[in-house]
Protein backbone atom coordinates (compact mmCIF):
# COMPACT_ATOMS: atom_id res chain seq x y z
CA UNK A 1 0.00 0.00 0.00
CA UNK A 2 1.14 3.48 -1.10
CA UNK A 3 1.83 6.04 1.41
CA UNK A 4 -0.20 8.97 -0.18
CA UNK A 5 0.99 12.68 -0.29
CA UNK A 6 -0.67 15.04 2.20
CA UNK A 7 0.00 18.34 0.23
CA UNK A 8 -1.53 16.23 -2.83
CA UNK A 9 -4.46 14.71 -0.82
CA UNK A 10 -5.09 18.11 0.80
CA UNK A 11 -5.24 19.66 -2.59
CA UNK A 12 -7.64 17.48 -4.10
CA UNK A 13 -9.90 17.92 -1.35
CA UNK A 14 -10.19 21.51 -2.02
CA UNK A 15 -10.71 20.47 -5.50
CA UNK A 16 -13.85 18.55 -4.09
CA UNK A 17 -15.07 21.01 -1.88
CA UNK A 18 -15.19 23.27 -4.80
CA UNK A 19 -17.30 21.51 -6.87
CA UNK A 20 -19.99 21.33 -4.13
CA UNK A 21 -23.08 23.48 -4.92
CA UNK A 22 -23.89 25.05 -1.45
CA UNK A 23 -27.61 26.45 -1.19
CA UNK A 24 -28.67 30.10 -1.14
CA UNK A 25 -29.82 31.52 2.16
CA UNK A 26 -33.38 31.38 0.80
CA UNK A 27 -33.29 27.89 -0.32
CA UNK A 28 -32.54 26.77 3.19
CA UNK A 29 -35.25 29.36 4.75
CA UNK A 30 -37.48 27.58 2.41
CA UNK A 31 -36.71 23.80 2.88
CA UNK A 32 -36.70 24.28 6.87
CA UNK A 33 -40.16 26.33 6.43
CA UNK A 34 -41.31 22.85 4.15
CA UNK A 35 -39.91 20.34 7.26
CA UNK A 36 -41.95 22.13 9.85
CA UNK A 37 -45.07 22.23 7.71
CA UNK A 38 -44.79 18.80 6.57
CA UNK A 39 -44.01 17.32 10.53
CA UNK A 40 -46.96 19.19 11.09
CA UNK A 41 -48.96 17.32 8.95
CA UNK A 42 -47.70 14.35 10.13
CA UNK A 43 -48.19 15.11 13.50
CA UNK A 44 -52.03 15.95 12.89
CA UNK A 45 -52.51 12.86 10.80
CA UNK A 46 -51.57 10.33 13.13
CA UNK A 47 -52.99 12.32 16.00
CA UNK A 48 -56.37 11.86 14.07
CA UNK A 49 -55.75 8.18 13.27
CA UNK A 50 -54.86 7.47 16.88
CA UNK A 51 -57.92 8.83 17.97
CA UNK A 52 -60.20 6.75 15.44
CA UNK A 53 -58.38 3.94 16.34
CA UNK A 54 -59.22 4.57 20.21
CA UNK A 55 -62.32 5.00 19.76
CA UNK A 56 -63.28 2.33 17.76
CA UNK A 57 -61.56 0.28 20.17
CA UNK A 58 -63.31 1.88 23.22
CA UNK A 59 -66.40 1.09 20.93
CA UNK A 60 -65.69 -2.56 20.35
CA UNK A 61 -64.44 -3.10 24.06
CA UNK A 62 -67.25 -1.54 25.51
CA UNK A 63 -69.52 -3.39 23.49
CA UNK A 64 -68.02 -6.99 24.61
CA UNK A 65 -67.37 -6.15 28.17
CA UNK A 66 -69.59 -5.83 30.91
Amino acid sequence: MAIANPVKFVNEVRAEVAKVVWPTRREVVLTTIMVFIMATLTAIFFSIVDMVIRSGLTTVLGYFGS
